[in-house]
């Protein structure tokens, strides 16, 4: 599936809540996500608009691979909600 080239990264972490990350803290442009669910994960989220397409490709790996699914299902669900 191609990733979209218009997000921003205040609309992916809004997106990202759906699979329990919350903000815990911030740092300039830089917010730094955590979830409990399936174990402690964090992930950094930049405040760009849009985001990199290589940066957004990173992000979805990291938290495809925490949760066990593909990046394509991933995507999928992120894109739905």
């Amino acid at each position: 599936m191609r990733l979209p080239r218009d997000l921003s990264g205040s609309a992916l972490i809004r997106q990202l809540a759906a699979f329990g990350y919350v903000a815990t803290r911030q740092a300039g442009s830089h917010i730094r996500l955590t979830t409990q669910e399936g174990g402690e994960h964090h992930i950094t989220v930049p405040l760009h608009d849009p985001l990199r397409i290589g940066t957004f490709a990173a992000i979805l790996a990291a938290v495809g691979k925490h949760h066990g699914i593909s990046r394509d299902e991933l995507l999928k669900r992120l894109l739905a909600s």
